[in-house]
Formats: C-alpha cells, structure tokens, sequence
C-alpha cells in the first residue's frame, strides 16, 4: 500500500504542472490573438482616419474589433467563454457583408445570397434569444450542477461540523 501513495502523489504533482503549462499557454494564446485584435483594429481606425471618412462597412468591422475584445476580456475575467459572444461577433460579420459584399455579387446569384443570408441573421438572433431566456430560467451552463452541488457540499459540511462541533462541546450541557 505504501507504494501506491507516492506515485499518487506524483501523479498530482504531474497533473498539476501540466494543468498550470495548459492554463499559461492558454494565456499567452489568448494575449496574443489579444494583441492582434488591436493591431488590426488599430490599422482599420488609421485607414479610416486616412480615407476622411467613416462608411459603414468601417464602423461594422470596427465592431467586430470590438466584440473580440470584449469576448477576451471576458475570458480573462471570469475563465469562461460566452457563446453569445461569438454569436454576436457573426451577426456583424453576416450585416457587414450584406452591407458591403452582396451588392458586389452578379445578379442571378444576389437574391439568394440575400435571402440565405438574412436567414442566418434571424437563426443567429433566435439562437440570441434562446440562449437569453434559458439562462435567466435555468441559469447559465457554467453554473452547472457540480458546481453548485460541490459548493452545497462544502457549505452543509461545515454547517454539520458546527453541528457536531456544538453537540461534542462538553461546556454546553
């Protein structure tokens, strides 16, 4: 029996560390894609300010900079990822290229373009709606069952040890 704790304990020792190299590349990838975004939008606000206008092709992908940004800052904050997020990020996308590439499109193939697209739009901001409405009845996904059980379990364990604790006290008779 005493062979199998040390090799437990490096086993949780190994799982640690490789936890700790996953959470720091994790990280680090993210400041990267981090600091492409600014880069980029960076550029994008330049041009702009190059050109002497803004047209709305511009605001919308500076949008999209900032959605990716936000979705980061997020992450940092909370480590976790919302999917609204990212679903957000696509209905800009979808509109900017409504507004800028479909009317580049030859016109055989612009109505169903249109209307495919327009359909995305409207199946992404159901999926919007849906993913609204059941966090606000059942709650997010993150905040799942294991959680709250684990978090019950260590809140009615230390309710039953001062319970015990209590009952055990020889000076309270």
């Amino acid at each position: 029996m005493s062979s199998h704790h040390p090799n437990n304990s490096w086993q949780a020792k190994a799982q640690s560390f490789g936890m700790l190299m996953i959470d720091i590349s994790h990280y680090l990838a993210l400041l990267v894609i981090g600091l492409v975004v600014v880069w980029a939008g960076g550029a994008e606000f330049i041009s702009i300010v190059q050109a002497g206008k803004a047209e709305l092709k511009d605001i919308l992908m500076l949008f999209i900079y900032l959605e990716l940004l936000a979705m980061i800052g997020i992450y940092f904050k909370t480590h976790r990822l919302p999917v609204q997020f990212l679903i957000y990020i696509a209905i800009t996308a979808l509109s900017r290229h409504l507004v800028v590439d479909v009317q580049a499109v030859s016109e055989d193939f612009h109505l169903w373009l249109l209307i495919t697209t327009t359909f995305s739009i409207f199946i992404l901001s159901i999926a919007i709606f849906i993913l609204t409405w059941t966090a606000s009845k059942f709650g997010r996904p993150e905040d799942n069952l294991l959680h709250k059980n684990s978090s019950e379990k260590d809140s009615l364990q230390e309710h039953s040890a001062q319970e015990n604790y209590i009952k055990t006290d020889p000076s309270e008779k």
